[in-house]
Order: structure tokens, then sequence, then C-alpha cells
């Protein structure tokens, strides 16, 4: 837990954040994405929508300065941010060493054992669930390891490059829709929440980034005999967009187009069809087929 300090600050201030940087020696890593919300609606949205409560235990992912955290350990029982950088660490002991619901973890979630931690941090929780401001580069990894785990987590609210929130909650069998689309809500019911433009951040990136909720499913949409298959099957589809679902399959999976061809009229679909034009369901039964 924090050290409390006693000190409460704004954190949407850019002369309070200079300050606090500052006096840290702190600068800012490209490399690790760091671009920090500066915007005083953003956050306390974020937490609205997460709609914890005193039984909720909450992970986020990179806490930055704290302005998210700040929010969110006002809502839940207990938050444990995860930071890689530990740098971070004296400047999260200063903005937010009022709370004493807080845990920060050092360490790189896409390496935690994040069900252990989960077991370790939440026993006492009747839910758990993720909030966080991604950093592009890392948004499909992280995302996909928290569905794929099959952590005890309901839902995810987390900020990302607008565009791949777009691609995240598409519908499938839409033009928009794509293989992380499809893997998506295998495993969660996506919804995007709102926009976020790119002057609400300090430094200011170049794209806007928008607020989804991925409420996690007790069961997939479709059953499948392997996932596994299923998934390499949806990924060669997609791989080619602008060819057609018989030439991307034929070439992806190596199969002759003979064989891809039959599949398809095995589910009805045309030869010339293309691959964000199928749904979920028929997706699976074009696995199993072949």
């Amino acid at each position: 837990m924090l050290k409390n300090t006693g000190a409460i600050m704004n954190l949407y201030d850019y002369n309070t954040i200079n300050k606090i940087l500052t006096s840290h020696g702190f600068t800012f890593s490209k490399a690790l994405g760091q671009n920090f919300l500066v915007d005083p609606d953003v956050c306390p949205e974020m937490a609205r929508q997460l709609a914890a409560d005193s039984e909720t235990g909450v992970i986020e992912i990179g806490p930055g300065i704290g302005v998210l955290t700040k929010e969110l350990c006002k809502v839940a029982g207990k938050v444990v941010a995860i930071e890689l950088d530990k740098r971070l660490f004296p400047v999260l002991r200063e903005t937010l060493g009022e709370f004493d619901n807080l845990e920060i973890v050092e360490g790189d979630v896409l390496e935690l054992d994040l069900s252990a931690l989960i077991a370790e941090k939440f026993a006492d929780k009747k839910s758990v669930k993720v909030c966080a401001n991604l950093p592009y580069y890392i948004t499909s990894p992280v995302i996909m390891k928290l569905l794929e785990s099959r952590l005890p987590i309901d839902e995810i609210v987390v900020m990302v490059q607008k565009e791949a929130a777009e691609r995240f909650c598409a519908e499938i069998g839409s033009r928009e829709s794509g293989a992380v689309t499809v893997a998506v809500n295998y495993y969660a019911e996506a919804q995007m929440l709102f926009e976020v433009t790119k002057d609400c951040f300090y430094p200011s990136p170049k794209i806007d980034s928008a607020v989804m909720r991925l409420k996690l499913r007790d069961k997939p949409p479709v059953e499948v005999q392997d996932e596994n298959r299923f998934f390499a099957v949806v990924k060669a589809a997609f791989a080619q967009r602008r060819k057609t679902a018989l030439n991307s399959l034929s070439s992806a999976l190596g199969l002759p187009k003979e064989k891809v061809l039959s599949a398809l009229a095995a589910i009805g679909a045309d030869e010339r069809a293309r691959a964000e034009s199928f749904s979920i369901e028929e997706l699976a039964r074009l696995s199993e087929i072949l």
C-alpha cells in the first residue's frame, strides 16, 4: 500500500503535472507509449462506466501518474495497479498517497500470472474488473491475454486507439470486422462507450482514442471442437482482406482450392465472398469442415 502523504492535488492541471514530474526527474518514454490523461471528464466517466463498489476489486494496467487510478480508488474496494516503469513509483507515492485501498505492483502485464495475482489480491472481493488507458502498441496483446486466459473477471473497460476500438466493436459480418473482431466477440460482448480526442492527453498523441467495454461471456456464442483450429481458420480467412475467402484460406492454410470451395459450398457461401461477410456461426462451421 502507498503511504498516506496527506496531499490532495489536481492531476488535470498542466503546471501541477510538470512540477511533479520535474521534481522526480521524470521524462516521457516514447517506447512505453506514455501519454497521460489530463481531461477532467474522461477518467471519472470511465470509473462510472465500470460500476464498481466496495465489493469490487479493480486491476489497472499502467497507472501513469495516477489520474485514472485516483477515480478508481474512489469507487472500488481495492485497486491493484500494474506498472512497468519503476521511475513512476515515487511519482505515484506523491500523487496517490491519500488512498489506502491501492497497491502498486511492478511488472509487465503480458508476463505476470494474473490468475495468481487475482487470487492473492482480491480473495475477499465478490467481483474483479479491469480498467486501463492502454498504450497503443500493446492494445491487442493485452486484451487477448485478458480474454484467452479466462480470468475470473466480469468486464474490461479500456481506452484504446479509436481505430482499434472500432475494429473490436464492429459487428461480425460487417465490412469493418476482422479476425480480432471475431476473437474478441468469441469471449466477450464488445460495446463502444465514448470517444476521446487527442487533446485530452499530455503529451498529445497524433490520433484520437475511444473507450470500450468488454463484458465477458459465460460461454462462447458458438461451439467449436478445437479453439486453436477455429482461430487458425479465422486468421487465415482474414489474412488477405482484399482477396476472396477462397483465395485467402487456400493460400494461408496451404489447402487445394477445390477443398476450400467444397467447404464454402457446405456453408452456403459464394466462392467470391470475402471473410468480413461471414457470421461467427459460418466461420465456426467452416473451421470444422476444413
